[in-house]
């Protein structure tokens, strides 16, 4: 009796210390402000692949699900919510294959769409659709155009199509499929991933394409001709490997001697969290062991980016150039039962915390990381919104983009803490992270992410130049690591209030395992 008395002692004890919160001295320093966090860096990226774009935005003007001119009106409230700032379209591997002509007019032709599950593409959607889609949102239109297997004569007529006022045969046409104002382009893409599938070019190589494209493909709009002009991005690194170093270097040393006739604004990053590209985790049912493999990858961009802003910045110290990581997000395994080629996974706790994880990475290289664009916006990969026909669900990661909202636009503002451990096994990560901002709403906000998914977190915090008073927003959890929103339980990962008062003059915010906060400091 005595010794199960004493095992059950010993348990308690147990319970209780991995139950207590740790406490985290964080400090804030609102005296010196830093760089801009630009809003773009909550981009999204759709492209012709799986169900992203058809039914994922488009159903068609007739269908039964409720649609402005094809475009369905529940996605559409659910991405103004979060205020997507920029939209690459429309690929992606897609883009380099794809010849927009097919994509305008009455009579479209039904092509093959070979890299994403060699299924048709029947061209219902393009140009005219994708600029009434970021229109409707409220969005910004960041176009690839086709390096791998168009011309710049094919690149730089779209652009014509699109930006020119004045009355040339590619204007009637616009008008004449029933947009007669040009529209406007603020960001060009030029090719994608052209070290692999936009062309498996070498860097050097890739930069003399860039040049001509760079040189021909001009936007005309008379809007953008000054200090709105259209910003023009290459092609950049897809790793740390030193095939993506040397890339890096190439079109840098390239636009450090470039001569007035061509240019760059912007040189792109892919980066995917993926623990193991022959054997991926799967994006349901998996544990505490995934959830830390997955976590750790993750961070792994932060390293990254330290590298290629470390050879930008020996070309451009001035950080004219930004640094566009313009595909990220969690790559998993399909859905048992989905084609492979759709690129189908859900979207859990762990990608909530992986999503803020990002965030703040970019938030901390604000000078040089002025645009991502997580992948995908729509039922691929780490999408904000999944659907099933007539359904439609938000998940984990949608909440943590519209709980970031605040921070389009702010001022970066230091934070100061000890992030702590937290180790599962051979895995050792930071507990904690946080970023604060000025927002341009005059408020100072706080995003403080528990990585651990079992101990609490107590958060101490102080701030330098006046004393907070309280603090109130929203915190993000869920049961468990792998719980996800789902069709027919939609709310099992949302946002729930969360505040505090100061006492005896600290502000003490308690936070849930595994949870992202988000709130307004007074």
């Amino acid at each position: 009796m005595h010794k199960y008395i004493l095992n059950f002692a010993l348990i308690w004890v147990a319970f209780v210390a991995f139950a207590v919160a740790q406490t985290v001295d964080l400090t804030i320093d609102a005296s010196r402000p830093g760089a801009k966090i630009d809003r773009n860096i909550f981009g999204q990226f759709a492209e012709h692949l799986g169900y992203g774009v058809y039914e994922g935005i488009w159903v068609g003007k007739d269908s039964t699900i409720p649609n402005t001119r094809g475009i369905r009106n529940d996605v559409v409230n659910a991405l103004k919510a979060i205020k997507v700032p920029n939209i690459r379209y429309p690929g992606g591997c897609f883009a380099d294959e794809y010849h927009w002509r097919k994509g305008i007019g009455a009579q479209r032709p039904k092509t093959l769409n070979p890299n994403w599950g060699g299924v048709i593409e029947p061209n219902t959607f393009g140009t005219h659709e994708f600029m009434d889609f970021i229109d409707q949102i409220g969005s910004e239109a960041y176009l690839s155009v086709n390096v791998g297997s168009g011309t710049p004569q094919e690149a730089a007529e779209w652009l014509e199509y699109l930006t020119t006022d004045q009355p040339t045969a590619l204007a009637k046409e616009r008008a004449a499929n029933g947009h007669p104002a040009p529209y406007k382009i603020p960001y060009l893409g030029i090719g994608n991933e052209s070290w692999d599938c936009g062309g498996n070019m070498t860097a050097d190589y890739y930069l003399s394409q860039y040049k001509i494209f760079n040189r021909f493909v001009r936007n005309y709009n008379p809007a953008q001709q000054n200090a709105d002009k259209m910003l023009k991005i290459a092609v950049g690194p897809g790793g740390d490997e030193p095939r993506f170093m040397e890339w890096t270097d190439t079109m840098m040393k390239g636009w450090k001697n470039h001569t007035w006739s061509w240019d760059m604004q912007g040189l792109s990053m892919h980066n995917y969290t993926v623990v193991n590209w022959e054997n991926k985790f799967n994006s349901v049912g998996f544990g505490e062991d995934e959830y830390s493999r997955v976590l750790k990858e993750t961070l792994k961009m932060e390293d990254l980016i330290n590298k290629h802003s470390a050879i930008m910045d020996k070309y451009d110290p001035k950080k004219e150039i930004a640094l566009v990581i313009d595909e990220w997000g969690a790559w998993y395994a399909p859905l048992p039962g989905s084609n492979p080629g759709f690129l189908v996974q859900q979207n859990s706790q762990r990608d909530a915390i992986l999503a803020a994880l990002n965030i703040n990475i970019f938030a901390r290289h604000a000078d040089r990381v002025r645009m991502a664009n997580i992948a995908q916006m729509i039922n691929v990969l780490q999408a904000m919104i999944m659907t099933d026909k007539e359904k439609m669900a938000l998940t984990p990661t949608y909440y943590v983009f519209k709980m970031y909202v605040p921070f389009q636009d702010a001022t970066f503002i230091p934070v100061t803490f000890d992030a702590g451990k937290y180790v599962h096994g051979d895995i050792v990560l930071p507990r904690v992270d946080a970023v604060a901002a000025k927002g341009k709403d005059g408020k100072l906000w706080l995003e403080i992410t528990n990585v651990d998914p079992n101990q609490a977190a107590d958060i101490d915090l102080t701030t330098i130049g006046n004393s907070a008073k309280s603090a109130v927003g929203e915190t993000l959890t869920a049961p468990m690591v792998d719980s996800v929103n789902t069709f027919e339980k939609p709310n099992t990962v949302v946002p729930k209030p969360i505040s505090a008062k100061a006492q005896n003059g600290k502000l003490i915010l308690k936070l849930e395992p595994k949870s992202v906060t988000v709130v307004s400091i007074e």
